[in-house]
């Protein structure tokens, strides 16, 4: 009996273990604020179900997620940098750039806004009233999508942001809002994960509505004449799926306490 058992154990295992071998994997690099708002816990299983693979996420900054893709350790990236976007198809590494949907920046900061951003007009305004010194500003400092949206932020206004009221910490964008709310202090925020951390954080909204800060959010796959490995098959599903009037349904339908998150851009 017992050796009846271990026969049908081994048997079982090598079942599940040819099982698993045959699920196709998708390597996909996206961004700390795609993973933190949940939009990929809505948007993902649905396309993983249809096709019988799964998506193996990896979250960091939009300069990480390029490089991931630059040395082929991915098939497929979605992210919110679109200067780096475009160097990133010039070299030959991405191919099939494809709009999927946008949000916008906010700065956010303490709930009694010590700067007094609220009353401000201009962005110019806003950012040389922070580089006062009278508060503290935490910048990701990541080389992400939204650090490098802060950095032009900087370079539009001539400023060079440094002194002992500027926090560079390396970090993805939850940490960050954690952080300013523990410190009471100033950042800048895609709207979208500020608005899945309300009930986190005292963080109230210190500035928003200017055009420069339009967030667009792109995917594309990973060039197979550079990385002959990829996945590019799945990679095109994926993106078909993303762009999609599904795909795009599930992300305008996609909210956080009533609050959209997120618009699609693939449809009109």
């Amino acid at each position: 009996m017992v050796k009846r058992c271990f026969i049908i154990f081994i048997c079982s295992g090598l079942f599940f273990s040819v099982y698993a071998e045959e699920v196709a994997i998708l390597r996909v690099a996206t961004t700390t604020s795609t993973e933190n708002s949940g939009l990929l816990s809505v948007l993902h299983p649905v396309f993983e179900k249809q096709k019988g693979v799964r998506l193996d996420v990896i979250a960091v900054g939009t300069g990480k997620a390029l490089r991931l893709g630059e040395n082929g350790d991915v098939d497929v990236i979605l992210v919110h940098a679109p200067a780096a976007e475009a160097v990133f198809v010039e070299a030959g590494f991405g191919i099939r750039r494809e709009a999927v949907m946008h949000n916008d920046f906010v700065i956010v900061g303490p709930d009694d806004d010590p700067l007094g951003l609220r009353q401000l007009q201009t962005l110019n305004e806003v950012m040389k009233k922070i580089s006062s010194g009278q508060s503290v500003f935490i910048s990701r400092g990541d080389d992400s999508g939204t650090h490098k949206k802060e950095m032009q932020l900087w370079q539009q206004v001539g400023i060079n942001p440094e002194g002992q009221w500027y926090y560079s910490v390396g970090q993805g964008m939850g940490a960050v809002l954690r952080m300013a709310d523990n410190r009471r202090a100033y950042t800048l925020t895609d709207r979208g994960t500020y608005l899945a951390y309300q009930g986190k954080v005292t963080l109230e909204i210190g500035y928003q509505g200017d055009l420069a800060f339009n967030n667009p959010y792109h995917v594309m796959a990973i060039n197979p004449k550079k990385h002959p490995h990829v996945r590019f098959d799945l990679a095109y599903q994926y993106i078909d799926y993303l762009i999609s009037a599904e795909g795009q349904a599930i992300i305008n339908d996609f909210r956080h306490q009533g609050q959209v998150l997120f618009y699609g851009d693939s449809l009109p």
